[in-house]
């Protein structure tokens, strides 16, 4: 009888425990979620702004690969764009978990707007010369360091839209 009432305990125990891993999958992918669009949505509107149109001057202008939005769009309507560009892919990360194809284009959009921030990383110092230089982070590359974890982020959401529209289409 005593052997009934361990194996009994013990299935509560792994139910208990899957659920709390269910909740938890939930509760870190949505704060995931939130973690990417709030950034690109606030940071996008912020691009219709004097001030961000001044702080992207350098940025763009010494990143070799991304210079070429000026003399295209000039300063304001590169920023512009980009602004545009990050409220959109906000948008669709907001509704990439009702459908497939928003996360799909949502995901793409973001991991290449991330990319792109990371590369910044390649073109302009981002190393603490009073630091001793590697690894020490200056306040650009701190600001630039975290788009790593939300290209992660947005790669997943990517990924798992693409699973999504792939068994959807075997159905």
């Amino acid at each position: 009888m005593q052997h009934t009432h361990i194996d009994t305990n013990t299935s509560t125990h792994i139910a208990q425990a899957q659920k709390l891993a269910s909740v938890l999958t939930t509760a870190g992918r949505t704060v995931a979620l939130a973690g990417v669009v709030l950034p690109l949505f606030l940071i996008g509107i912020l691009k219709f702004t004097a001030v961000e149109i001044e702080v992207l001057k350098p940025l763009i202008s010494g990143t070799p690969w991304l210079a070429w939005l000026y003399p295209v769009f000039g300063e304001a309507g590169a920023s512009y764009l980009l602004g545009v560009v990050e409220v959109i892919a906000a948008l669709l990360l907001i509704a990439s978990p009702w459908s497939a194809r928003a996360a799909v284009v949502g995901g793409a959009i973001a991991s290449a707007i991330f990319i792109t921030t990371i590369s910044i990383m390649l073109a302009l110092p981002v190393w603490e010369v009073a630091s001793g230089g590697f690894p020490w982070l200056d306040a650009l590359g701190s600001f630039l360091i975290k788009d790593v974890a939300m290209l992660g982020v947005s790669l997943a959401v990517f990924a798992e839209g693409l699973t999504k529209l792939v068994n959807n289409g075997r159905q």
